[in-house]
């Protein structure tokens, strides 16, 4: 059922002994509002050596995108054509991460109290935004078509007026259009071809192909808007970050000119990633905050905060691409990270950063500015370390 329930009772998680099939209770402990527990490592099960060297390595691993990160995205996305920064940027921080083991920080490094970009990690919030109109009922059933609940012209014609929730949210919707000024074709374009090619494509039956694609994503983000009738940032903050105790600094953009007139009142249309500045801005505690919700399948102490259904939803394999579900990326198609689980799902954005959840481990990765190449050898020496 899609509720929201106040639990009054002592909210009890089971845990699972590797290899044993022992389940045994034990009180969670919750990070109360500005406030955040240590354990020692070995107290939390990791080899307090390996742990060490494990920091280490992600200081080494730094992302190679330049500190000037506007610079970095010009830089990486040259080949779209057209392609400007809209939005804010602000230069970056160096490598700092938290892990976080039955809600306690086993281990940090760097600044984790530093603001910074977050790219693509965005979509991941996006989608639990939209898990929250589900929730309530504002999305009846992400199958629907979403021209049925945004009945202005962005989902105008037989093929964008087939398009439901489900497909904008893994991402398999061929949305064609123009969105606050950026044409979808224009974003992430093949390596082949030029510009009447690519505006000149045959479409995709909506549901059938996965494609990465930041301009459709944004057209998420604005038909939230019109289901919510509220800023998205309003909604995430009074929904979610509030209630798990994150900080004040966090912030979500959108562009200068993504701005649209809703019930009489101006409201920003939020992107979800900085492709072309924007998204959100928010320092490492916090990202781990969000993180510790899902590894505790939307439980915040006895209050929930997100379905258990939503959550199952969002780390589902889409059709299209098993990697990816309702904007988290999963281990169950072709990506596999040695000695790690393949229930362990991430939110993924440009230049290293990722929130990592297991949830059957009650275990929080968040890493910023990581080399990518070195992601699957920080996970696999992760759980090494837990042995």
């Amino acid at each position: 059922m899609k509720v929201f329930i106040k639990v009054s009772v002592l909210f009890i998680l089971l845990s699972t002994f590797h290899g044993t099939g022992l389940v045994y209770a034990q009180q969670v402990y919750v990070p109360p509002a500005a406030e955040w527990a240590y354990k020692d490592a070995a107290e939390l099960g990791f080899d307090a050596d390996a742990l060490d060297d494990l920091l280490q390595f992600a200081i080494e691993n730094e992302n190679s995108v330049e500190t000037d990160l506007r610079l970095a995205i010009l830089k990486a996305f040259s080949h779209e054509p057209y392609h400007e920064l809209l939005g804010p940027v602000r230069d970056r921080g160096g490598p700092a991460g938290l892990i976080v083991k039955d809600g306690y920080i086993a281990a940090k490094w760097g600044d984790p109290g530093r603001v910074d970009m977050t790219f693509s990690v965005t979509k991941s919030y996006l989608s639990t935004v939209a898990g929250l109109a589900w929730d309530r009922g504002l999305i009846r059933d992400t199958d629907d078509v979403v021209k049925d609940y945004v009945w202005d012209r962005t989902f105008d014609g037989e093929h964008n007026s087939a398009i439901t929730w489900h497909h904008l949210l893994n991402q398999s919707s061929d949305w064609m259009g123009t969105h606050f000024g950026l044409d979808d074709w224009g974003d992430r374009p093949p390596r082949e071809g030029g510009i009447d090619d690519w505006r000149m494509r045959e479409l995709r039956k909506p549901g059938t192909h996965y494609e990465y694609n930041d301009v459709r994503v944004n057209v998420l983000s604005y038909s939230l808007l019109q289901v919510f009738r509220e800023p998205l940032p309003v909604i995430l903050r009074e929904n979610i970050m509030d209630p798990i105790g994150a900080s004040t600094t966090w912030r979500w953009f959108g562009y200068d000119e993504s701005w649209t007139m809703i019930d009489g009142l101006k409201m920003q249309s939020v992107s979800g990633g900085g492709h072309h500045g924007g998204g959100l801005f928010i320092n490492t505690y916090d990202q781990a905050r969000f993180g510790l919700l899902f590894a505790r399948r939307g439980m915040w102490g006895t209050e929930r905060l997100l379905s258990e259904e939503w959550i199952d939803k969002a780390k589902a394999p889409s059709e299209p691409n098993p990697d990816y579900g309702y904007m988290w990326w999963t281990l169950k198609g072709d990506t596999t990270w040695e000695g790690v689980p393949d229930h362990v799902y991430y939110a993924a954005g440009f230049g290293g950063n990722y929130i990592i959840i297991d949830e059957e481990n009650d275990l929080v990765v968040v890493l910023r500015w990581i080399d990518n190449s070195a992601l699957g050898e920080f996970m696999e020496r992760v759980y090494q370390a837990m042995e």
